[in-house]
C-alpha cells in the first residue's frame, strides 16, 4: 500500500475509498521503476542516482530497450519452430515453459513468476530449430526488449559482462531442470507431491492442476488422487 496512516488513526480498509483528512495520500511511482527495480535485482546492482556510475548507466540503457506489455492468460509469447527474438521480465503474473510434441503431448519444464527474467538461453532457441514454448498462465504484466540489442547492451559495457551474467541465469535453470528430471527417476510420485508443496506453495495456489501434472511428472489423475490424500492426511 502506497498511503500512510498517522498511528493515531485506527485504519480501517474502508478509509482508503474516502476523501479522509487522516489519509495522507501519495502519488504512485512511474512504472518505470518496477523495471528498473527489477533489472537491479536481476544483475545484483543496487540502484543508485549518481549518473556516472557504471551500474547506473548499465541499468538505464537496458531499461530504454523495454516496452510494457499487458497479457491475459493463455497468451502464446514464443512458439517451436519459430527463433525466439525477445527477453522478458515478469513484473506480474506467471509464464509457464513447455515443449509439444505433435501428438499434442505436453512437457512443461519451469514456471517463471513475478521477478524473474525469461530470455532464450540455448543457442538452438534462437533459430528456426526452436523446440521450446513460452505462454502466459496467468493475466501478466511484462516488459519485453529484443534480445539482440539486450545482449549488445550488455556487452557494450564490458567485455566479460555478457558471460557472467549469461553463465549465472543458464546455471540456475540447468540446476532446477536437473534436479526435478533426477526426482521423477528416483523419488515415488507422493514425495515429489509433497517437495512441490513445501518448494513451490504459491505455485500451488496459482497454477491449474493439469499443469502443475505435466510439470510433476504424473497423470492428472494420478495429481488428484496425490492432491486428495494430501487434504486427508495433512502433514504425511
Amino acid at each position: 500500500m502506497n498511503s500512510i496512516l498517522r498511528p493515531d488513526v485506527t485504519s480501517s480498509p474502508c478509509m482508503l475509498g474516502e476523501d479522509h483528512a487522516d489519509i495522507v495520500r501519495q502519488e504512485p511511482g512511474p512504472q518505470s521503476d518496477a523495471l528498473l527495480h527489477g533489472l537491479s535485482r536481476v544483475f545484483g546492482i543496487r540502484p543508485n542516482d549518481n549518473p556516472d556510475d557504471t551500474d547506473t548507466r548499465l541499468l538505464t540503457d537496458l531499461s530504454q530497450l523495454f516496452q510494457r506489455q499487458q497479457i491475459d492468460s493463455e497468451s502464446p509469447l514464443e512458439r517451436h519452430d519459430q527463433p525466439w527474438a525477445r527477453v522478458y521480465l515478469v513484473q506480474h503474473g506467471l509464464l509457464r515453459l513447455f515443449r509439444e510434441a505433435p501428438s499434442g503431448k505436453v512437457a512443461i519444464h519451469h514456471f517463471f513468476s513475478e521477478g524473474d527474467l525469461v530470455w532464450p538461453v540455448f543457442g538452438r532457441t534462437r533459430t528456426v530449430r526452436n523446440t521450446l514454448c513460452l505462454t502466459s498462465v496467468t493475466p501478466a504484466t511484462l516488459w519485453v526488449a529484443d534480445f539482440s540489442r539486450f545482449r549488445s547492451t550488455i556487452r557494450a559495457h564490458g567485455e566479460g559482462l555478457w558471460p557472467r551474467f549469461a553463465l549465472a541465469l543458464t546455471e540456475e535453470l540447468a540446476e532446477l531442470t536437473s534436479m526435478r528430471e533426477f526426482r521423477k527417476h528416483t523419488m515415488p510420485a507422493r514425495e515429489r507431491y509433497q517437495l512441490l508443496l513445501e518448494e513451490y506453495p504459491e505455485l500451488v495456489k496459482r497454477v491449474p492442476d493439469n499443469q502443475l501434472a505435466s510439470w510433476l511428472g504424473v497423470v492428472p489423475a494420478t495429481f488428484s488422487r496425490l492432491k486428495t490424500g494430501a487434504i486427508k492426511n495433512p502433514g504425511r
